[in-house]
Parts: C-alpha cells; sequence; structure tokens
C-alpha cells in the first residue's frame, strides 16, 4: 500500500514539475527574451525591414528578392522562388543533371540580357544558390559583372555604379567571418535614386 502511495506522490510530482517546466520554459522565457530584444535591438527583433518613403515594408534585408527588371542588379538564383515561408534548396551534386540543366539555364538568361560580358568572367554565385534559397548577398564581383548592362539601360555611368558597390560591400563578419558582400535590395533601392 506505501509502495503505491509512493508511486502515485511521484506521478504527481512528475505532473506539476512538467507544468512547471511547460510555462517557464515555454512561455515565461520567450516572453522574456523577446522584450528584451524588443528594448535592445527593436529593429533585428523584428526582422531588419526595409520600408519605403510611404513607410510600406518592402522587403527585409536579411531575405533575397527576386528583381525581374534587368535595369536592377539581380539576386542569386533561388531553388525555391524566394519565398521567405520557408527555405532550404536541393543539395545537388556537380553531377546531378537537374543542376546542370539549372545552370545551363542561368546562362542562357544572363546572355540574353548581358551580351557584354563573356561567361568566363561570370561569378558562381550568379549561377548557384545559396543553401537557404534565400540569401540577399551577391559577392561584389557578381555586382560588378552586372555594372555594363546597369549603365547601358538606366543611363547611370559605369564609374557612378562601381563607387555604388562600393558603398554598399559590407566586409567580413567581426572581420574574420565569410567573405566580402553586397545586399542586393539596399543597392538597388539606392541605385532607384538616381535612375
Amino acid at each position: 500500500m506505501k509502495k503505491k502511495m509512493t508511486r502515485i506522490g511521484n506521478i504527481g510530482t512528475i505532473i506539476r514539475l512538467s507544468l512547471l517546466l511547460m510555462l517557464v520554459c515555454g512561455l515565461l522565457y520567450p516572453l522574456a527574451l523577446t522584450g528584451v530584444a524588443q528594448v535592445v535591438s527593436p529593429e533585428q527583433a523584428n526582422g531588419s525591414l526595409i520600408y519605403d518613403q510611404q513607410g510600406e515594408v518592402i522587403g527585409s534585408e536579411l531575405i533575397g528578392q527576386s528583381f525581374a527588371d534587368p535595369s536592377f542588379f539581380q539576386s542569386r538564383v533561388s531553388s525555391i522562388n524566394y519565398d521567405g515561408a520557408g527555405s532550404g534548396s536541393n543539395n545537388y551534386a556537380p553531377s546531378n543533371p537537374e543542376l546542370k540543366m539549372r545552370v545551363q539555364e542561368s546562362i542562357a538568361a544572363w546572355q540574353a540580357t548581358n551580351p557584354d560580358v563573356p561567361i568566363a568572367d561570370l561569378p558562381s554565385d550568379l549561377l548557384t544558390n545559396s543553401g537557404s534559397g534565400l540569401d540577399p548577398h551577391i559577392t561584389p564581383a557578381a555586382a560588378e559583372a552586372q555594372i555594363p548592362r546597369i549603365s547601358k539601360r538606366t543611363g547611370v555611368p559605369e564609374i557612378e555604379l562601381r563607387q555604388l558597390v562600393e558603398q554598399h560591400t559590407e566586409g567580413r563578419e567581426l572581420g574574420l567571418f565569410g567573405s566580402p558582400r553586397v545586399n542586393v535590395l539596399k543597392l538597388n533601392l539606392d541605385l532607384q535614386k538616381r535612375i
């Protein structure tokens, strides 16, 4: 009888402890963390959103977007059509026929809008997507390769476009990690002011 009471007591303790942990870890901790984030860095806590002059959200500096107009800098290829609801991409091996076909399509699209830039000079990040399919950055070389096309279409001198790319080139994280990169949305917003 005493053993049975001990088991029932243990089950009650386990249930109470589980409810307490669910309350603390599932509700109080996330609320506290959200509150601290809103106070310390509200812009980042709200998704690093970018607004137009009317105060409308036009994107996030953390999520890549498609730019159909060839007068603007193009982002990396996205196998998920820049759908921010989910991320990920097909992790194709270099020998995969679907990857080869997608790269060939990207090369054909590039040649159609950039006939003056040889394929040999084309940075690979304009032909391949990132692991998430949502990377908002391209390399400075990928931005540079697009300058002749954009200059012809917009009338903005190439030297001015190079300066624009240079202004938007971000360095390595903490000076140590990653590579220099250019946020395409921010670059295009600045370009739009000059057109």
